[in-house]
């Protein structure tokens, strides 16, 4: 049977966050899902809070926007909720892509059907996969568009690795990737990109083919860093490290969904195929060196260092954030690229200051506890606010 994409309304967006469930003694990560969750389930939130895969994380789902502050707003309001309902019970949450210090083989599947049988098939990798990122999703109207979209924002993955990473350690150590967490994701075997399909009949094709062999049976069987997600009528990033912030997180979707207006109403008809030649080499650079990686841009065969790259793409939208409302948190962004600052520079400077990565973990939830959201920027003139990379 095909899969039936269900459309929705363009350029609406929301987001998933998978969050560490942490002790209050040394920050570890700990058992504290299915409390905090029954607690959450008597309290009036405005997004879902579900299970992850493991019993140290949670995931926060929100509802479908359509400007920037809205979603920020609905963030903060339940982050306070998780906030207030884990100090209840003596835990902390906390936002990044991985937590410093834990060990794996210490964590426990929670007991859903899925997750289950996820830890049956994969083995020592599910709970290796105790892991945090933000999903992105980004509402279209048809199945061709979101394959078109996946395609072509394949091309600034580098720029969310950078802007979101957040897991510079990893076991107790200092791994000198900029993000550590995507290793666990391209562990898996269907890891990686979507083929190069062309339109929503072709991908449902090759669907076919890989569930007639016994590959998959749903979407979720694909770990892909992009990948179109029918049920949702959406196009939906998964490559990011979840943002210390809400703010942060809210930022992050604004900026996809300006980038995803501007795909759709300036199509480009390039082939993808050599921009998925230097897929793994540009995003490998982005893991490792941040905002200072240097892409591989094979329209014009030679690099480009990826700060650069994300400022000038933000030059070229900025018209696009004042008529979307995204204009705040492009200029957010755009500061963040000029100063190289993301949240990994921020855990490794907390580490400086304590050299103990409890404490590193607990000014983490403290980050995530304290942030509140920002004040709304003043205007400035037309050619200040982002300018282009020389």
């Amino acid at each position: 049977m095909p899969l039936d994409f269900k459309p929705s309304e363009p350029l609406t967006f929301g987001v998933e966050l998978e969050l560490m469930v942490l002790n209050t003694r040394d920050f570890n990560l700990t058992r504290g899902a299915h409390d905090l969750l029954g607690r959450l389930a008597k309290a009036t939130l405005p997004s879902e809070v579900k299970p992850e895969i493991t019993e140290s994380m949670i995931e926060v789902n929100s509802t479908v926007h359509r400007r920037f502050p809205e979603l920020r707003d609905e963030l903060v309001r339940t982050r306070d909720g998780i906030v207030d309902a884990a100090g209840k019970l003596n835990l902390a949450v906390a936002g990044g892509g991985s937590h410093p210090f834990h060990q794996w083989s210490d964590r426990r599947i929670y007991p859903t059907e899925r997750f289950l049988k996820v830890s049956s098939l994969y083995g020592y990798l599910a709970k290796q996969f105790t892991v945090f990122g933000q999903h992105i999703h980004i509402g279209v109207e048809s199945g061709d568009d979101a394959v078109y979209l996946t395609h072509q924002m394949a091309r600034y993955i580098p720029h969310f690795i950078a802007l979101s990473a957040s897991s510079p350690f990893y076991q107790g150590e200092d791994t000198s990737f900029e993000t550590s967490r995507l290793h666990a994701v391209s562990a898996f075997p269907l890891a990686g990109h979507m083929p190069e399909v062309a339109s929503w009949g072709e991908f449902n094709r090759y669907f076919d083919e890989m569930a007639g062999y016994g590959i998959v049976a749903s979407m979720k069987d694909f770990y892909w860093d992009i990948r179109p997600k029918p049920e949702y009528g959406t196009m939906e990033i998964r490559i990011a490290d979840t943002p210390l912030t809400v703010t942060g997180a809210a930022e992050l979707a604004a900026y996809a969904q300006t980038l995803a207006a501007d795909l759709l109403r300036q199509r480009r008809l390039e082939p993808v195929a050599p921009q998925y030649l230097v897929y793994g080499y540009n995003r490998f650079q982005a893991c490792r060196f941040g905002f200072e990686a240097m892409l591989a841009d094979p329209g014009a065969h030679t690099h480009i260092r990826l700060r650069e790259d994300l400022l000038a793409t933000l030059y070229r939208v900025q018209r696009l954030g004042d008529e979307l409302g995204t204009s705040e948190a492009l200029a957010a962004i755009g500061a963040r690229a000029e100063a190289e600052s993301n949240d990994t520079r921020w855990l490794r400077e907390r580490f400086q200051e304590t050299r103990n990565l409890s404490d590193v973990v607990r000014l983490q939830a403290e980050r995530w506890r304290d942030e509140p959201p920002r004040a709304p920027a003043k205007a400035e003139p037309e050619g200040a606010r982002l300018r282009a990379a020389k």
